[in-house]
């Protein structure tokens, strides 16, 4: 939160909130109604924030005018579907891995594509496109795959379909962009295909690591808690749910300077939203 922010009058805030993020209502009783959700909302994070020995922090973002239902339904689209017949038919291809290293960033390895934001859409589930594509980092279209982007630091919650896959067909963004509402996908004019997948060994941490040491991998989590709503900086260490809501991408590892072991987790709600680093 910006310091003029946080130190203006709760009507104060809100305007200036309104200015940064380009609000409008269409009249002064959605705005009241508005108004009181984001007082809500920012007397929760002031009150989180106020606690310190939390090892994250919250912010006032683009989603403090919105209740916790209904930022669920417009950003948390994930629906786990019946199981899959995986394109792989060997066994786990990390099962014999030996070692790991300590900590991992696919970032610094040029392996995960630029920020984007899925906007109000349910498109948890498109943000199982190509997490890894044969050694490249590669950007599908997000109005095909909605790509994850925005970083944050997680003690645990990553679980459900952790897929590896490899480089369905996919067009790039200049030529299919983003419009940010639901429609019909194009099959024309394919600039790349995905030629498998395969699933990391369910409720196994171990496997995951083993995963993710090698590759950036697709997970589910529970994305529904205020706590994750808004999300800023820190290692999120807050209540773990085991309903399934959103898609990521686990991009790395490590342990941070006071030893929490974390994964670093790319999301797709914009700039504003989590660590933009």
């Amino acid at each position: 939160m910006s310091r003029s922010l946080h130190e203006a009058s709760m009507p104060k805030k809100h305007e200036l909130w309104m200015a940064r993020f380009g609000c409008v209502y269409k009249d002064s009783e959605e705005k009241e109604m508005r108004f009181k959700i984001f007082q809500t909302n920012v007397e929760f994070i002031e009150s989180f924030n106020g606690t310190g020995s939390r090892s994250y922090k919250l912010s006032v973002k683009e989603f403090a005018d919105q209740t916790n239902e209904e930022f669920i339904a417009s950003r948390n689209g994930y629906k786990r579907s019946s199981p899959r017949k995986s394109l792989a038919t060997s066994s786990f291809r990390y099962q014999n891995v030996t070692t790991v290293p300590s900590s991992i960033d696919w970032r610094k390895k040029g392996a995960v594509t630029a920020l984007k934001d899925q906007g109000n859409v349910d498109a948890g589930l498109g943000s199982f496109s190509p997490a890894y594509g044969n050694g490249m980092a590669i950007t599908p279209p997000s109005s095909l795959m909605i790509g994850v982007n925005l970083l944050g630091s997680f003690t645990r919650g990553l679980g459900g379909p952790q897929s590896m896959r490899t480089a369905t067909q996919t067009r790039n963004q200049a030529n299919y962009p983003y419009k940010g509402i639901d429609g019909t996908c194009s099959t024309k004019k394919a600039a790349a295909k995905i030629n498998g997948y395969e699933d990391v060994p369910a409720n196994s941490e171990k496997a995951l690591l083993e995963a993710v040491a090698n590759q950036p991998v697709s997970v589910a989590i529970d994305a529904s808690g205020s706590d994750f709503q808004f999300y800023s900086s820190g290692v999120f260490t807050g209540e773990c749910g085991t309903s399934l809501d959103h898609g990521v991408t686990a991009v790395g590892y490590g342990t941070s300077a006071d030893g929490t072991k974390y994964w670093l987790v790319k999301n797709s709600w914009g700039t504003e939203w989590g660590v933009d680093v």
